[in-house]
């Protein structure tokens, strides 16, 4: 018997998964040159693993995890947080090579689970479901004698039954059900995420794998945390969950459309945005134009590193400076104005 999600398609449901279509198709059709796709590919995969381990605790930042992913090592890391971020780069990889896998066996969640979750469990083995009990704040999974049994309803929901919804819906469903029955004694939440992923990725739902939802959940994890706890008080009604897994696609998709308008396409320079470029972007939509004071004051950062952020963004052509040295300010290329909203970075 397959798993049977309840969940009612709300008026604001409905919107949110129009707006995200047609945010998807705006993203897939924009002119970005085929050679510039792998600089954004990497770049979003290591936003991908900074965000899903740091939902857990992780505390390598942005800039130690790209790190790490060039080979490079740390000197003031434990090697636990580093083991868990490269495990986190070995798992997407493993969901990209089966991005198109059409049915998703017991095997292939070992196989994921083992490569997320080697060397770094703190109860259970890596790649094989709990024998034990456990505990998730206030809910309690069900017992470990029945997950088998559980997750055979929830593959054969995923395999049969999730391709009758869009996959916005079905792999928030995948996503809050797997966590729900915490398959695992430890690494459950970062299994679940990937899954989702591929959920997306399974239903071609991809843009050229260059947008990462995990970034929203971190950025407000007690609102992420809240609402996987809110579908238990509903008595299993996944109606607001939907709500907030669509809000936060349509949220990054949003975030994606402004990388991909901040590349000059004519200067063939290539230009990965980093966090602080990204809302100093958001600045200048908004502003029109700021003098280098307002900008180093609005991100709380020193004149120098406001240059460092600038300087690639002047050179690529997206950001031109108007005016003199000492009166002058930075504003948008025309060309790059009106190129999309977003809510930030």
């Amino acid at each position: 018997m397959a798993y049977q999600p309840q969940f009612a398609i709300t008026p604001h449901l409905l919107s949110l998964v129009e707006t995200i279509a047609t945010l998807r198709e705006r993203i897939q059709g924009a002119a970005v040159e085929l050679s510039w796709i792998p600089a954004l590919q990497k770049d979003t995969r290591t936003r991908n693993v900074h965000a899903s381990t740091a939902i857990e605790g992780n505390p390598l930042t942005l800039e130690q995890v790209r790190a790490l992913e060039q080979g490079l090592e740390l000197d003031a890391s434990d090697t636990r947080s580093s083991r868990e971020v490269l495990n986190y780069f070995a798992g997407l990889r493993f969901v990209e090579k089966h991005a198109k896998k059409k049915e998703i066996r017991h095997e292939d969640i070992f196989k994921l689970h083992r490569l997320l979750a080697d060397t770094v469990m703190d109860q259970g083995n890596a790649g094989a479901y709990r024998t034990i009990s456990v505990r998730v704040g206030k809910h309690s999974p069900p017992a470990a004698r029945d997950v088998s049994g559980l997750m055979f309803e929830l593959l054969e929901w995923w395999n049969k039954k999730s391709t009758a919804l869009s996959p916005v819906l079905s792999s928030a469903i995948l996503h809050y059900r797997f966590e729900d029955i915490h398959p695992f004694a430890d690494g459950n939440g970062r299994t679940g995420r990937a899954l989702a992923l591929w959920e997306l990725y399974r239903r071609g739902f991809d843009s050229h794998h260059i947008f990462s939802v995990d970034e929203y959940y971190w950025e407000d994890r007690p609102a992420y945390y809240a609402a996987l706890s809110a579908v238990h008080n509903a008595d299993e009604d996944l109606s607001g969950w939907l709500e907030y897994c669509a809000e936060g696609i349509r949220h990054t998709l949003d975030q994606v459309w402004m990388r991909v308008q901040s590349f000059n396409l004519q200067s063939h320079t290539k230009l990965v945005l980093r966090p602080n470029q990204e809302r100093l972007l958001k600045l200048l939509r908004d502003h029109g134009s700021m003098t280098p004071a307002a900008l180093w004051k609005a991100l709380s950062i020193s004149r120098q590193g406001a240059m460092n952020l600038l300087r690639p963004l002047l050179e690529a052509g997206v950001v031109e400076k108007v005016g003199g040295k000492k009166t002058g300010s930075y504003s948008l290329k025309q060309s790059q104005v009106g190129g999309g909203r977003s809510k930030g970075a």
